[in-house]
């Protein structure tokens, strides 16, 4: 198989406009709802969720659905309007309710009055989450440090293995990836609910690295042919690259996500999200990585043919012609 990689190249920058696009809306809405791009967990902004569910041994306890209603209610009694109301499951016996923090007492009464409410609790469906919002915040602060460092070095190992337009480039390839994969959580958490915790970061993080090696390896073999036939087009050189190291690329990506499916069709609920998160991210990086990093380096590359690309790391005889990088 061949990809038109080039000539193509409006096509696939247009795909992943329109994907971002429709994230960036997204993220948006969500952020006048929830103040962040993705709805957040306790993780991050501190307080006490509690997740309640029927036991439905009990003649006639699950009859019908849980209403929201009488949950709304139950926190109003408590002092607690404005708390986050949640059902689960396809059958809706299980609710979840996040809170300002609540010490043991207030949890304890909470919990007492919406089993009056909704019928009688499974005790070992019960759970219940407890996160100081100083805490929440030193975990997002950190995270969102650790992804800019981690851009940071990044960028500093490919201006050094490379040049400063490959490491450039490359980042804008990691960007594409994270916004591809928060435009789409974003997306799935004002459908499903979903709220980001700190796994979710760990995730972002694993994508940057995941891709940007996919990325080095196309690059790699960009500048080996070019050293090897310096005076041929970027556009042909890149073309030539790309397809020779595709059916690596697929590969791994292939490999990786397999075994991701599985937790994600067997997993618990956070493993579940995190190995989506993980596919989510992988497959956009091999795509950006192919289609993305590659065709925005023959573009810019393209715009300067004649330039001297002498290549850090290649010591090249006196007589011989100038490196094309």
């Amino acid at each position: 198989m061949k990809l038109n990689v080039i000539k193509q190249r409006t096509l696939w920058w247009c795909i992943s406009g329109a994907i971002i696009l429709v994230g960036m809306a997204s993220m948006a809405f969500s952020w006048q709802q929830y103040g962040a791009p993705i709805k957040p967990s306790l993780d991050f902004v501190g307080g006490t969720r509690l997740q309640l569910a029927r036991d439905c041994s009990v003649a006639d306890n699950c009859a019908e659905l849980i209403d929201i209603a009488d949950v709304r209610q139950v926190l109003d009694e408590q002092g607690l309007t404005g708390s986050s109301i949640q059902l689960l499951g396809e059958q809706q016996q299980s609710v979840v309710v996040r809170t300002r923090n609540l010490d043991v007492d207030q949890r304890d009464q909470l919990q007492s009055r919406l089993a009056e409410a909704i019928g009688t609790i499974d005790p070992q469906a019960t759970k219940n989450d407890t996160v100081g919002p100083t805490l929440g915040k030193q975990l997002l602060t950190s995270g969102l440090l650790s992804l800019l460092v981690s851009f940071a070095l990044i960028a500093a190992y490919l201006s050094l293995r490379f040049r400063l337009d490959y490491a450039v480039l490359a980042i804008v390839a990691l960007l594409h990836d994270v916004l591809v994969t928060l435009g789409i959580f974003s997306i799935l958490s004002l459908v499903t609910g979903y709220e980001a915790d700190s796994l979710f970061i760990v995730a972002l993080l694993t994508i940057v690295g995941f891709s940007v090696n996919d990325t080095v390896v196309i690059y790699d073999r960009i500048r080996e042919t070019l050293k090897r036939t310096p005076n041929r087009s970027i556009n042909n050189i890149v073309e030539e690259s790309v397809n020779d190291t595709l059916g690596r690329s697929i590969n791994t990506t292939l490999t990786t996500v397999l075994p991701l499916l599985s937790i994600v069709l067997f997993g618990g609920e956070t493993l579940k999200f995190f190995a989506l998160s993980l596919i989510t991210g992988f497959i956009a990086g091999a795509y950006s990585s192919i289609f993305i990093a590659s065709t925005l380096l023959a573009w810019w590359r393209s715009r300067s043919e004649d330039d001297d690309f002498d290549e850090p790391g290649f010591d090249e005889p006196a007589d011989s012609a100038p490196s094309a990088l």
